[in-house]
């Protein structure tokens, strides 16, 4: 082979190494960008699938009462994630007793009422949580219970003890209160995104483990 021909096939063997090294670049770039694509594409599908909304008959006029009996958008936002209606038609303290008895549309445990609270403060003893029954009927007192309790808390620890009792005011910052509060939070920014969300039969949801 003469010194041409040797010339002619090493820039040969070059360009056919740098298109290969080019085109596989490339296919790694694309594959990622792919990769990158379908993977917010996932966590925006899992999003919109945990949280929405709907309308409830006559839900607005829940919302009335709870405006009137003292109550407020953040009042609103929390008894919303407990429940569809507003309501306390769940059964008998959520299903537990003692300290962890649950009353009232918000689901106030008894540990933090009576810990907290004008009304329960006179409750020394955990087997007396069937006094907190009495929120069950009564939404001024209610509301006027959860505003006295966060009061008492601030803000952050009471979420963490509304969440999880006791061990929530010793531990408040876990991922399950974390995931807690950030429910209500978004519960509260889209009622409060358009006043008529306050008075309407319209409901956010948000899928949080109930506990």
């Amino acid at each position: 082979m003469d010194f041409i021909s040797c010339i002619n096939s090493s820039c040969l063997l070059r360009s056919s190494f740098y298109y290969y090294c080019y085109h596989h670049q490339n296919n790694m770039l694309q594959s990622n960008i792919l990769k990158v694509f379908f993977f917010i594409f996932f966590l925006v599908t899992v999003s919109e699938a945990d949280q929405g909304t709907y309308t409830v008959p006559n839900l607005g006029a829940r919302k009335r009462e709870i405006l009137n009996a003292g109550g407020g958008s953040w009042d609103i936002a929390i008894a919303m994630l407990e429940s569809e209606h507003l309501s306390t038609d769940y059964v008998y303290g959520d299903g537990k007793s003692g300290d962890s008895a649950n009353f009232g549309i918000f689901k106030q445990n008894f540990f933090m009422l009576r810990t907290s609270t004008s009304q329960f403060k006179k409750y020394n003893s955990a087997s007396s949580y069937n006094e907190g029954n009495v929120l069950n009927w009564d939404l001024a007192q209610d509301i006027k219970a959860r505003h006295e309790s966060q009061n008492f808390y601030g803000a952050e620890i009471w979420f963490a003890g509304h969440r999880n009792g006791e061990s929530g005011i010793h531990d408040p910052f876990t991922q399950d209160i974390t995931d807690y509060k950030n429910g209500v939070n978004w519960i509260h920014s889209q009622l409060t995104s358009n006043e008529k969300y306050l008075t309407d039969d319209t409901r956010f949801w948000i899928d949080v483990v109930p506990i």
